[in-house]
């Protein structure tokens, strides 16, 4: 009904923002009415509302709005979904961990952005994101680099990189949210 990754659900039920009883297992159950109200609220509607998904707020138009994060690290994949499903709660992430099947997600799911690491196995980004800018979609697709890699780290790599925005993984919780508000707006302008 939420459209939210579990865990952003779960932090919500800690917060107190939806109503829910743990099982002896450590699991969250959440009643129907408490999800209806939460979304009648957010839409400034009377509790009784049966509220559904359709009528939750959307984000500049993040509805159906399709990030493919190709990366390595579970923990940066966490990280990225997090922060995805708490700012943009309808906007799908797909995960690929390696180069070479993050081309094939590429061209199964035809992105709307595109967050590329660069160290990655099989293929490096810089190669990936050369392969893929003679695919005809990829004009339409925005593109981000998302690197644990410094400035001069990345001077190996300048020919793929060159006026492509970069977020620095140390600074990925502060960068990436507005790099996709930015993202989106430019789609619905477009």
């Amino acid at each position: 009904m939420l459209g939210l990754a579990v865990r952003s659900v779960q932090l919500m039920v800690d917060r107190g923002e939806i109503q829910a009883w743990k099982t002896s297992g450590g699991h969250r159950r959440i009643s129907k009415d408490s999800v209806a109200h939460w979304l009648a609220s957010r839409q400034g509607n009377k509790p009784g509302h049966e509220a559904t998904l359709k009528d939750a707020p959307l984000q500049h138009d993040s509805n159906d709005y399709k990030i493919l994060l190709i990366e390595d690290s579970s923990h940066f994949q966490n990280l990225v979904n997090l922060l995805i499903g708490q700012h943009f709660p309808h906007a799908s992430v797909h995960l690929a961990n390696d180069g070479i099947s993050g081309l094939a997600k590429f061209g199964q799911i035809q992105p709307n952005c595109l967050l590329v690491d660069i160290l990655l196995p099989g293929i490096d980004g810089a190669t990936l994101i050369t392969t893929l800018r003679s695919d005809p979609f990829f004009a339409r697709c925005h593109l981000v680099i998302v690197t644990g890699l410094t400035t001069e780290q990345l001077e190996p790599y300048a020919f793929a990189l060159k006026g492509l925005p970069i977020i620095h993984k140390t600074r990925l919780a502060l960068d990436l949210i507005p790099q996709l508000s930015q993202a989106m707006a430019q789609q619905v302008t477009a």
